[in-house]
């Protein structure tokens, strides 16, 4: 074999292995040609690439071939994806190509979610697709309200913001201005006042210590007080105290009724009679014996006699 034919040979093999290995880099294994291909529409693709992975339920079924426009003037800027399954699974026409993302850092890829009712699908069929909400989109969705909300927050803070500039004219700045400064002077009014009221605690401080001290022992008094009442036995003294009362309501009771010396002395009319005679006679004999004294203490060296009791003269307080 000449040089010239190996160097051929070598040359081809190179040419065939770079082949071979484009191929397997975007997916495609030349020595395991496809048995069917599927056609897909979609308005967007979001991120599907050529060499994309077909699946269904998960497993590896497929590969994209081919993302282009259609030619159709009617579907401008619709997109068609071209597929090829190396899998014999059968579905239906009414089975439904999705593209997905398995994680958001990824590429995107088909899933077929098979349908069993309906006539088989056959290769070269054009399959309903669908495009499967990512997370940023479904965030988006949702952001789109509060997006809504927040700017109808700021035009009515705009607005409130143009109302309060035209309250705040310069009439009134200069009204809040003066306000401003007489409460910044009353704040200056106040720091005096609490400080002459520091300056007086601080002056008083041993006055109020003596004073919480007397309090003290005042409180310490009243608890020995109190635990002295608590130990006696007030309930024993309380019961004696009622039987004397009891005792002294029925003396008083039998005073009252007549009984006994005292209660003949009180209420017997005659008892008072006498009383009050023996103390009108006993007041007009120590009248007597003031006016005539001689009449008691006689002594005469000459046998004078002493003038007899006058009743009308003691009456009328004159002398014998």
């Amino acid at each position: 074999m000449s040089k010239e034919l190996k160097t051929g040979i070598v040359l081809i093999l190179i040419i065939i292995a770079f082949f071979w290995g484009f191929n397997f880099l975007k997916g495609q294994d030349i020595f395991k040609p496809s048995s069917r291909y599927f056609m897909v529409e979609y308005s967007n693709v979001g991120g599907l690439t050529e060499a994309s992975l077909v699946t269904i339920n998960g497993l590896k079924v497929g590969q994209v071939d081919d993302i282009d426009f259609l030619d159709l003037p009617e579907k401008r800027g619709q997109l068609v994806v071209r597929f090829s399954m190396d899998n014999d699974f059968e579905f239906t026409k009414n089975s439904i190509v999705k593209i997905y993302s398995p994680n958001p850092l990824s590429g995107s890829n088909l899933a077929i979610i098979p349908s069993y009712k309906g006539d088989a699908a056959v290769s070269g069929d054009y399959l309903k697709g669908e495009i499967e909400s990512s997370l940023f989109t479904s965030i988006g969705e949702k952001l789109d309200p509060i997006q809504a909300k927040m700017e109808n927050v700021i035009v009515s803070a705009d607005t409130l913001f143009q109302r309060i500039n035209n309250v705040l004219d310069q009439k009134t700045s200069e009204s809040i201005k003066r306000s401003v400064k007489g409460l910044e002077l009353t704040i200056v009014d106040v720091r005096k006042t609490l400080s002459s009221v520091n300056s007086m605690i601080d002056s008083n401080a041993i006055s109020f210590k003596e004073t919480l001290e007397n309090t003290k022992s005042i409180t310490s008094n009243l608890t020995k007080i109190t635990d002295t009442l608590a130990n006696s036995n007030l309930g024993e003294i309380m019961r004696k105290a009622e039987m004397t009362l009891t005792s002294v309501n029925s003396l008083l009771d039998g005073i009252d009724k007549g009984k006994g010396s005292i209660g003949k002395f009180v209420n017997d009319d005659a008892m008072y009679t006498n009383l009050t005679n023996v103390s009108k006679e006993l007041e007009e004999l120590l009248r007597e014996m003031k006016l005539n004294p001689k009449r008691f203490v006689h002594f005469s060296l000459f046998g004078k006699r002493a003038k007899s009791y006058n009743e009308e003269n003691n009456k009328n307080n004159k002398t014998n």
